[in-house]
């Protein structure tokens, strides 16, 4: 069944398919509409779960954390400062192997304080060991959080995954969605049944002290096991396909990148913006494609690699910035083609923070001025009257 509804209700609705057990969170704009629907469907009696209320982010997680050590289906919802505020925590879950889930509505990070959308708040935590999705559109934020699940309690994976959405731009925007059948979910998602789980019947011990002789191995297993998720999350994606009809997942998805010169890659709402971009270059003659990266963690190398192997030109659109370096997507991107005998040129912009509008004209504007050259960390559309002396 088609809807039109808000983007943090389709959320809502696909977790409520996903039978978690518990839910904690804690309300912050703009993840707040997600909770508040939870909560009510909770206390409706139409969601069989225990919806725990906390005090803080931090709380929050640690909840979930405690849950899935028991053997429970447990989910989060947080943004921004809340994000970070997690972050010892998410940490804990993802050294725990406990695949819980967990979404992010991305917004920007404070000082100056501000609630609209970029990505720099799960972009700070991508090393804490959890499996990154992001969605362009609120179909795909909704059906990957089945997919999150799917994929972090696969018994060879066990880690926690974090669906990524636009803060605003999606999560409060209202789209024909297209709702998860239970049946069709039950049938994709069978029950949580952990091989370990905390238990009187059989006591274990969850994250011991570990001294310098155990610790190594532990990061390492982490490490291989995020990289096997690879697969799992493409089988995810297809088994998705094959129940609901529609292919909303995997690593990366490619738009008219055969015989593409020039290629654009962005994650995110913006995608959408950068898709009519391509259109329009196609249409005067410039043969261009476009890479979307819908897997962050575990970075797809190697799908990135076969996707973009043969253009000349690489552009970057992304929503965050590690401070000191520049583009995070840019320099991971470069690391691909290291050693490699045809070399594209690769350039970067930051585009969007704090919410500001992406026009499609400045998007081709940037383009227009790598035609002949490589533009690294450039900021797109500042207002130079509001820089001042740089302080």
């Amino acid at each position: 069944m088609k809807k039109v509804i808000e983007g943090s209700m389709a959320v809502a609705l696909a977790v409520k398919a996903c039978r978690p057990h518990v839910i904690s969170a804690y309300p912050i704009t703009p993840q707040t509409h997600i909770v508040e629907n939870l909560s009510q469907m909770v206390a409706d009696g139409e969601l069989k779960s225990e919806f725990v209320n906390v005090e803080s982010e931090f709380s929050a997680a640690s909840v979930i954390l405690g849950a899935s050590a028991t053997g429970a289906r447990a989910y989060s919802t947080t943004t921004a400062q809340g994000l970070l505020l997690m972050t010892e925590v998410l940490f804990n879950i993802a050294g725990l192997r406990l695949p819980v889930s967990l979404t992010c509505a991305n917004r920007a990070i404070s000082a100056p304080i501000n609630i609209w959308c970029d990505h720099q708040d799960a972009m700070t935590v991508r090393d804490s060991g959890w499996i990154q999705l992001y969605a362009e559109d609120c179909q795909e934020a909704a059906d990957m959080q089945l997919q999150a699940f799917k994929i972090g309690e696969n018994p060879e994976i066990m880690l926690p995954v974090m669906v990524n959405m636009d803060g605003f731009i999606l999560t409060h925007a209202f789209e024909p969605i297209e709702l998860l059948d239970q049946k069709m979910a039950d049938e994709y998602l069978p029950p949580y049944k952990p091989e370990i789980f905390l238990t009187t019947k059989n006591p274990v011990t969850f994250g011991i002290l570990a001294e310098p002789q155990y610790y190594a191995e532990s990061r390492y297993r982490l490490e291989e096991a995020i990289k096997a998720s690879k697969p799992v999350i493409e089988e995810a994606a297809s088994e998705f396909k094959r129940i609901f009809g529609r292919y909303s997942g995997g690593l990366v998805d490619k738009y008219k990148l055969d015989g593409a010169k020039t290629a654009l890659v962005g994650m995110g709402s913006v995608v959408g913006t950068m898709r009519e971009v391509v259109d329009e270059m196609n249409s005067h003659g410039q043969k261009s494609g476009l890479l979307k990266i819908r897997t962050y963690r575990p970075f797809p190398k190697e799908a990135i690699y076969d996707a973009l192997k043969d253009v000349d030109n690489i552009i970057v659109m992304e929503k965050a910035i590690s401070l000191g370096l520049g583009g995070i997507l840019l320099n991971e991107l470069k690391s691909i083609f290291q050693g490699k005998k045809k070399q594209p040129r690769i350039s970067g912009f930051i585009i969007g923070l704090g919410g500001r509008d992406i026009p499609t004209q400045s998007i081709i504007n940037a383009v227009k001025k790598v035609e002949s050259e490589t533009i690294e960390d450039e900021f797109i559309d500042l207002r130079t009257e509001l820089i001042g002396a740089g302080k």
